[in-house]
């Protein structure tokens, strides 16, 4: 069997594309990597090449095309169970599928105005009640889960919970928002990962910049 093809798009930017790629290799789940970049405030083209919806991450894995990041968390996750991409215990799989959820759906204040930049000189910006109303509440999903599980990720072992919100760890840190002194350790336990360090030295050397995505 040949492995799975995860198509990214840039790791400086792409926060979709380092959520499974970050699971998987954290994981130590086997797949090729094919990075198109998006070099363009319109993205790019030849995403529709392999893309159903034009746009990254995709997942190739032999006959099966699988789009959304969540969705190929899931996918490698059943797949591979003995990863521990989902937790062990039911309730907290069902704790950690809620989490992901609200990742996809929400906190549009933070993801628009503060774009995934693992460049980014650190320095705060302007914020509004929601920008700060959706890092309350991030705080808050990390703090409980800390707290329940012991750490030292959100529910014990890495799960893709963590890989879900890994942008999001990105954004808190560049955009130099105050946060309590367990995020703080779970943050940087997060970018001590050698996966998170080999994403991050990899989109820090990239030559593309995106104006947009410049905040």
């Amino acid at each position: 069997m040949t492995d799975p093809v995860l198509y990214i798009g840039n790791k400086n930017y792409s926060s979709w594309s380092f959520r499974p790629w970050i699971g998987m290799r954290t994981t130590g789940i086997a797949f090729e990597e094919k990075l198109v970049p998006f070099d363009m405030a319109a993205g790019n083209p030849q995403f529709k090449t392999f893309s159903p919806t034009g746009k990254v991450p995709v997942l190739v894995d032999a006959d099966l095309t699988v789009w959304e990041s969540l969705a190929i968390l899931d996918h490698v996750a059943r797949k591979h169970p003995a990863s521990g991409l989902w937790p062990e215990n039911p309730d907290d799989r069902t704790r950690a599928m809620a989490m992901c959820s609200e990742m996809v759906s929400s906190f549009a204040a933070l993801r628009s105005a503060c774009p995934m930049n693992m460049r980014r000189e650190r320095q705060p910006i302007q914020t509004t009640p929601a920008i700060l109303a959706d890092v309350a509440r991030i705080q808050s999903l990390w703090s409980h889960c800390l707290e329940a599980s012991g750490g030292p990720f959100l529910f014990g072992a890495f799960s893709i919970a963590d890989a879900m919100y890994a942008p999001v760890v990105n954004r808190l840190d560049v955009y130099a928002f105050e946060t309590s002194p367990a995020v703080d350790g779970y943050m940087a336990r997060m970018k001590a990962l050698p996966a998170w360090r080999e994403w991050e030295m990899a989109g820090r050397a990239e030559p593309w910049i995106v104006d947009e995505d410049e905040a």
